[in-house]
């Protein structure tokens, strides 16, 4: 039998590629979790991992048993979660994270519908991309995830996880309320070849729809806030991209949305463990989430099965 905590190192070194980097993210020495490797290879019969440079991979045996340790791992949070849904009686606790837009247009509203059926249930919530979520539902650092599409070839959604689909939405582009195309029923990149924009950090997929286009976009300000940058769309300061999800939150009397022409859609779902459907706190926040998702009246949710959506990089 295997030692759960040598299991959660493993997943760990597995995950940051290092014995260093393992350690902080556990709270241990360097040395102690060296000490677990060792242990947990007495115990398989086996090398688990192999140094390259400063870094280590894990051998074709540690990665089997990294996979089997986060199905192992994620059965005990499950007993865990519905064991301290009994004890207290309708309490406990989730952890949850989501993309920016998904905390400001979906998350509060799930809470307050939540906070109604489920008063004492506490919600710890992280904001982070749709990436790093995938890589905390795999470690157990949060119960489950609001995400929208991951881009496949970077980010292969774990075919071990549930996906439960949410809502859909469209990329619009934000512009004054006296802007010539604000009166258009949708735009397209071409036509606003001229205009100074507004960007968010991430901008690949802008970028290169801009080339594809066959114009270099000029950047008048780089910000990730989503009030910001639609203050900086009322003065004038540039156009900017954004989803109908984090548009809905941010009404601006100067500022009018228009769906940008040739965007794939965004599909934005759920993601855990399905062990965790078992739980009665999590089941509540799923329950809740689908409810301000229906409530948002924004695209229908979709099945979100690998090659059947193209993936917004952009979330």
């Amino acid at each position: 039998m295997y030692d759960p905590r040598q299991l959660q190192v493993l997943v760990e070194v597995a995950r940051s590629g290092t014995f260093t980097a393992a350690a902080d993210a556990l709270g241990y020495t360097q040395p102690a979790v060296s000490y677990q490797m060792r242990t947990l290879e007495r115990a398989v019969g086996a090398p688990l991992t192999s140094r390259y440079g400063r870094r280590v991979r894990l051998t074709p045996v540690g990665a089997a048993l990294a996979r089997h340790a986060e199905t192992v791992l994620a059965t005990l949070r499950t007993a865990q979660n519905e064991l301290a849904s009994l004890v207290s009686e309708g309490g406990g606790q989730v952890r949850m994270s989501a993309f920016q837009s998904g905390c400001v247009g979906l998350v509060p509203s799930a809470l307050a519908r939540l906070r109604r059926t489920h008063p004492e249930l506490e919600v710890v919530l992280t904001q982070t991309e749709c990436a790093i979520s995938h890589r905390l539902v795999l470690s157990g650092e949060v119960d489950l995830a609001v995400v929208c599409d991951l881009d496949d070839a970077e980010n292969p959604p774990d075919p071990r996880l549930q996906r439960i689909p949410l809502l859909s939405d469209h990329r619009c582009v934000l512009l004054p309320a006296d802007h010539p195309a604000a009166n258009a029923a949708s735009v397209s990149l071409d036509e606003l070849a001229g205009e100074r924009w507004i960007l968010e950090t991430v901008r690949t997929r802008f970028l290169a729809a801009c080339r594809e286009a066959g114009f270099t976009p000029r950047i008048a300000a780089t910000s990730d806030d989503q009030l910001t940058i639609h203050s900086l769309v009322a003065h004038r300061i540039g156009l900017a991209i954004m989803n109908e999800l984090g548009i809905a939150a941010h009404a601006h009397p100067q500022v009018v949305a228009r769906p940008l022409r040739g965007w794939p859609t965004r599909h934005i779902y759920a993601m855990l463990w399905p062990d965790l459907l078992k739980s009665a706190q999590v089941s509540a926040m799923l329950s809740a989430l689908g409810s301000a998702a229906s409530a948002l009246g924004l695209g229908a949710a979709v099945e979100v099965s690998g090659d059947s959506t193209q993936p917004d990089r952009d979330c």
